[in-house]
């Protein structure tokens, strides 16, 4: 299975943006104003409209953990809808399955969602999945297993209770429930989803 692997913070560094790939955002929002690089203090260049979107779009990719063949896909699939592509993008990444975990509050990050579903600890109705990329659908319950439940990390989350979960989905304990699908206003990110149109029409 692909994954992006390599130092995490240089990424969001690079983006000047918390992609939320750390536990530790507090760590990670002290370094943000730095560029990576010995001569990251030097400032930036002034950067070109391609530069703008492919900086928009692999911070977007590097946000969700997905490479870019999937992500290419993903926006193909956006295009062929009637709706405004790129909030259908928006919507489908926000649909992963590793991504609704991690937004249920059951993973600290997207990366540990993903490897929770690998490693089969999820169920989609009743159903052991281990597919991250799976496209959850409206009414559609998602478990986590009694042994992803005593990983340390996860415990402490599911002893949160004020832990914000997003409208479209509902949670109680460890069980969540696709109340229906994300929509722009949903997302509450920094992304300009245009900028990914454009540079996947020039």
């Amino acid at each position: 299975m692909a994954r992006m692997t390599g130092p995490k913070n240089r990424l969001a560094r690079k983006a000047g943006f918390d992609l939320g790939l750390k536990t530790n955002p507090l760590k990670t929002n002290r370094r943000l104003n730095t560029p990576p690089g010995m001569h990251g203090h030097k400032g930036k260049k002034k950067v070109s409209d391609y530069g703008e979107q492919l900086a928009e779009k692999q911070k977007v990719k590097f946000m969700y953990g997905v490479l870019e063949k999937q992500f290419h896909k993903l926006f193909e699939r956006a295009a062929m809808t009637p709706a405004s592509t790129g909030k259908v993008l928006l919507s489908l990444l926000e649909r992963r399955l590793d991504n609704v975990i991690y937004r249920l509050g059951f993973a600290p990050t997207r990366a540990a969602a993903r490897q929770m579903v690998a490693h089969g600890h999820v169920k989609v109705n009743g159903k052991k999945l281990d597919i991250p990329s799976y496209s959850v659908h409206m009414n559609d319950v998602v478990t986590i297993s009694d042994t992803a439940m005593k990983i340390p990390a996860v415990a402490d989350l599911l002893k949160d209770k004020n832990k914000a979960v997003p409208v479209w989905l509902s949670k109680q304990a460890a069980v969540g429930k696709v109340v229906r699908y994300p929509e722009r206003d949903d997302i509450d990110v920094g992304i300009n989803e245009q900028l990914i149109v454009e540079f996947y029409s020039r």
